[in-house]
């Protein structure tokens, strides 16, 4: 992967959207780079990098992102950004308060959170 490339997209998003408080990423070594970290510390981010092999930690998310694609995204084909945002609120309405999760025993994510909390 070309450094140059990934730091210059690092800086054009720093100035586009300001300084994040925490940088996260995997090791991979376009995050890796001395150019890259340097950026980072030079506009006072905090840099927090998964450990090596710690690919598991990103399962739950990778399948998330599985379901958002293949049930809305793909099927739907947006146009705008403005039809995208519209269609994921819409979306996550649905897959937390409706969507029944085989992971959960078939409750919604919106049921466990309320049987969590009142166990609490």
């Amino acid at each position: 992967m070309d450094c140059d490339f990934c730091v210059s997209a690092l800086e054009s998003a720093l100035r586009r959207h300001g300084r994040p408080e925490i940088f996260n990423s995997d090791q991979g070594v376009q995050f890796t780079s001395k150019e890259f970290t340097d950026t980072l510390k030079d506009a006072e981010v905090l840099i927090s990098m998964d450990g090596k092999g710690r690919a598991m930690d990103n399962i739950f998310i990778e399948r998330l992102w599985r379901s958002v694609k293949y049930e809305d995204i793909y099927i739907k084909e947006y146009e705008s950004v403005r039809e995208l945002l519209q269609g994921l609120t819409t979306y996550f309405d649905y897959y937390n308060h409706h969507r029944s999760h085989q992971s959960l025993g078939h409750k919604t994510p919106e049921e466990v959170y309320w049987e969590c909390k009142a166990a609490a």
